[in-house]
């Protein structure tokens, strides 16, 4: 089924774009699909698109003397992607004082698809540059976006390796900042090692190159931190280590990334997300690597230091063990014993006539108790004659009342005791 050639008016446009429906769905190696028509079917929808306002930056621009027309090349600063771009010649010249190759614009361009040859490109109408304020406007803008995802949070940064054996380094082609970074670093530390990846630093081949090699070197297990480093420039040559893409890729890096752009003054968005900002290429290889010649300075005073304090120590106790002998005890051990032994013999005498004093105390109380005992005894009054008559069950008798003619009871003298009997009482 043929549809009406290329270059048909609007109304065919409408009823190929019909046609390709049906055809998307009835398309098969029997009936295919001629090259002319799907070129012009893009077309079609490419022209319904209608003029757009597009961004990017200018790698190739192409004023012939004489031509009427301006061709240049407009590139997409973090992909790399890129589209063909024609104006008039009165279009560009209201701009040609201050648009040049690797500057911004934006553009008001009418896609256009070149059937012929299948191609894609822009016809511009208006172009306008993007000057330096509405740059950093929008830098400030994307800045504090990132912020709030927290993608410059403290916390998040990573401490650096006191000493690294593998260096990643991101830099330009025998760039003086590659040199710094080198020279400085073996210089501080002569056995350090790197991994060197030479990029674009500006222009638009710089982002996707500059994340890539980042990316590259984050995968490497033996690299220990990764500088990205440029000497200085316009804030336009710098634009790159702003651009978004950038940042995530270093804020997604598992090793440590330090940042080292331009001078102390410039601070693109990498400074921020880095885990160490170097004002300079050559500060960060100070920062990175240790001086050797510092580190041996301060082992030595660590050594001395040591020393002085284990000599202080042993002359203290040196002092003291001195201070210790010199006390009369250690030149007389036996003193403290004599001293001793006179008190103790003191104390001895002491406790022996306290305990005399006692026992005589005793010993007297003792005496005038048994006297008192003795006197108030009844034995003692038996000794003087008296008797005891006790009854049969032991009772002392003290009433004639108590026994009754005949009865036996028992008499207890001084000497002993005898039995008695009660006579009858007579009277008369």
């Amino acid at each position: 089924m043929r549809h009406s050639a290329p270059g048909a008016g609007r109304t065919g446009l409408s009823v190929g774009a019909v046609t390709l429906t049906s055809m998307a769905v009835n398309t098969s190696p029997e009936s295919p699909l001629p090259v002319g028509e799907v070129s012009r079917l893009i077309g079609g929808w490419i022209d319904r698109l209608g003029a757009v306002w597009v961004e990017g930056q200018i790698t190739q621009l192409s004023r012939r003397p004489g031509a009427g027309v301006v061709f240049l090349t407009l590139r997409d600063p973090s992909y790399d992607i890129s589209v063909s771009v024609t104006c008039y010649r009165q279009v560009f010249d209201t701009v040609a004082d201050v648009v040049s190759e690797g500057a911004r614009v934006i553009v008001l361009a009418k896609p256009e698809w070149y059937a012929p040859r299948g191609q894609l490109s822009l016809r511009a109408a208006e172009i306008r540059p993007v000057g330096v304020g509405e740059l950093l406007a929008r830098l400030e803008q994307l800045k504090k976006a990132l912020a709030a995802e927290g993608l410059f949070a403290p916390e998040r940064k990573k401490p650096l390796p006191f000493l690294p054996q593998l260096i990643g380094l991101v830099c330009g082609r025998a760039s003086a900042a590659e040199r710094d970074v080198l020279e400085n670093a073996r210089h501080r530390w002569p056995h350090v090692r790197f991994e060197v990846r030479n990029v674009a630093v500006q222009g638009v081949h710089a982002v996707p190159q500059v994340v890539q090699a980042v990316k590259e070197l984050d995968e490497i297990d033996d690299v220990d931190v990764i500088i990205v480093a440029r000497g200085g420039g316009s804030v336009e040559d710098l634009l790159p280590f702003s651009d978004e893409q950038l940042v995530r890729a270093v804020a997604s890096c598992r090793t440590p990334v330090v940042s080292a752009i331009g001078h102390e003054p410039d601070n693109p968005l990498l400074d921020h997300v880095a885990d160490l900002r170097a004002s300079t290429p050559t500060d960060a290889a100070k920062k990175v690597v240790p001086d050797v010649g510092e580190e041996a300075e301060r082992v030595r005073q660590l050594r001395d230091r040591a020393r002085r304090c284990v000599e202080a120590f042993v002359d203290r106790e040196e002092r003291g063990l001195a201070h210790a002998l010199a006390r009369p005890v250690m030149e007389n051990p036996h003193r403290m014993i004599d001293e001793r032994s006179d008190l103790v013999d003191s104390l001895t005498g002491r406790g022996r006539r306290c305990l005399g004093h006692l026992l005589d105390r005793a010993e007297s109380e003792l005496t005038h108790t048994h006297a008192r005992v003795v006197a108030l005894s009844p034995a003692a009054t038996l000794q003087r004659g008296y008797a005891v008559l006790q009854g049969a069950d032991g009772h002392v008798i003290r009433d004639p009342g108590e026994v009754s003619p005949d009865e036996a009871l028992r008499a207890r003298v001084a000497e002993g005791e005898f039995s008695v009997r009660v006579e009858p009482r007579v009277s008369g």
